[in-house]
């Protein structure tokens, strides 16, 4: 049995593209940024050949402010000649820095057009038929931080039972609701009202359930986010896998971001750790298809707070998990590691992603290590999945077997 094992690490961009200023990003680069920190260690990524990759520089004081080469090699596995990897430079060709255009664009779909977003809040219009389906207010509608809003809106929230709408730079719509107020199902219920709303010209990439619990001054987000994306407009590689009788495991958040379409079985995870856990428990399953994994934390929960240190703690978290992923590797299996878009946490001029071009690396007991260069489109690892088992993309990519 062939498996795949492909591993978002989502926004660990690794140096700004071309066009990054036509996003509004200027000298941006995630991984630099982040190996700063004094917790930064990737020894085992830079085995399989992180820092190989065309581009990759790190933070001119990173290994704990000494840059002397024994340095370098304890805390990157930097040696000469030794990589054990295929890798290579992913390129985004779509228009946007998004999870839902990157995911897609790495699954084999070209994205000509961002998808829209709300820098003053939504069209009344959208907001008027909203409140009309759900019975209930709105508060807010602006682009704000998670944390922020329902701090500064949660009491009028609880007491008025109207809910608190909100974007960011992405495209999103966000609800935020008191589980005590809105039971969690009743929000999620709002959100699909959302979703049929929020077609077209107004097709936001995701509507976000954001439940919240705690008192005024104290108010938290707990972990039942949903998210409910909008549907792949194309034929991708997960359809395609489906089609030809494959199994298409998706841990974390991938199931949402392709609104459940061409999934076979999916679990949620409450972050990287749980993320890490479930990806080696279906290691131990037999079945022949993908496992796609989404490693949430990095962007959610360090990039755009803008937390090096808890960026960088997060990603020396899986690389000390890397050996134990890679030992369950079977004979035919093969791993995949990459990311969707940047998200520079030393980046002050906004809190949003940003525009870099993301690492591929792949390893597997029958691959000789290779770096390829840098890739025209994220739109090559969809390929070589499906080239992998033996099936002809139906969208522009190349394999890179």
């Amino acid at each position: 049995m062939k498996r795949v094992f492909l591993i978002v690490l989502d926004s660990f961009g690794i140096g700004e593209m071309e066009d990054a200023a036509s996003y509004g990003d200027y000298n941006v680069n995630t991984i630099r940024s982040v190996s700063s920190s004094s917790f930064f260690n990737m020894p085992n990524m830079g085995k399989l050949g992180l820092f190989e990759i065309d581009g990759v520089t790190l933070d001119e004081q990173h290994c704990r402010g000494n840059c002397c080469p024994e340095a370098l090699t304890e805390h990157t596995g930097k040696t000469a000649g030794a990589m054990q990897g295929v890798v290579a430079r992913m390129k985004e060709t779509s228009a946007g820095k998004d999870t839902t255009i990157g995911h897609w664009e790495i699954a084999g779909i070209h994205s000509p057009k961002p998808l829209p977003t709300y820098p003053e809040g939504f069209p009344q219009s959208i907001i008027d038929a909203f409140c009309e389906k759900t019975g209930r207010g709105v508060l807010c509608n602006l682009p704000y931080s998670g944390t922020k809003v329902i701090a500064d809106y949660g009491a009028e929230h609880v007491r008025s039972g109207d809910l608190i709408v909100y974007t960011s730079a992405d495209s999103v719509f966000q609800i935020a609701a008191h589980e005590e107020i809105v039971p969690v199902e009743q929000l999620y219920e709002y959100c699909r009202i959302a979703r049929e709303l929020l077609q077209g010209e107004h097709g936001v990439g995701r509507v976000i359930a954001r439940p919240f619990i705690g008192e005024n001054g104290n108010y938290t987000r707990t972990s039942r986010r949903h998210d409910f994306s909008i549907t792949p407009p194309a034929t991708t590689m997960l359809d395609q896998l489906k089609e030809h009788g494959k199994a298409v495991i998706a841990v974390g958040k991938i199931t949402d971001i392709f609104a459940g379409r061409g999934i076979t079985e999916s679990v949620y995870t409450g972050g990287n750790t749980e993320g890490i856990a479930r990806t080696l428990e279906y290691m131990d399953k037999d079945f022949e298809g993908l496992c796609f994994i989404n490693l949430v934390d990095y962007d959610m929960l360090y990039g755009h707070r803008r937390d090096i240190d808890g960026y960088a703690k997060a990603l020396a978290e899986f690389d000390a998990k890397l050996p134990e992923i890679m030992k369950k590797l079977r004979q035919d299996d093969l791993l995949m590691i990459t990311a969707d878009h940047g998200c520079d946490p030393a980046y002050t001029a906004t809190t949003d992603h940003t525009r870099e071009y993301t690492p591929f690396i792949m390893y597997g007991e029958k691959l000789r290590s290779a770096n390829l260069g840098t890739r025209s489109s994220f739109a090559d690892i969809g390929a070589t999945v499906l080239d992998y088992f033996d099936i002809r993309p139906e969208f522009a990519g190349e394999s890179m077997l």
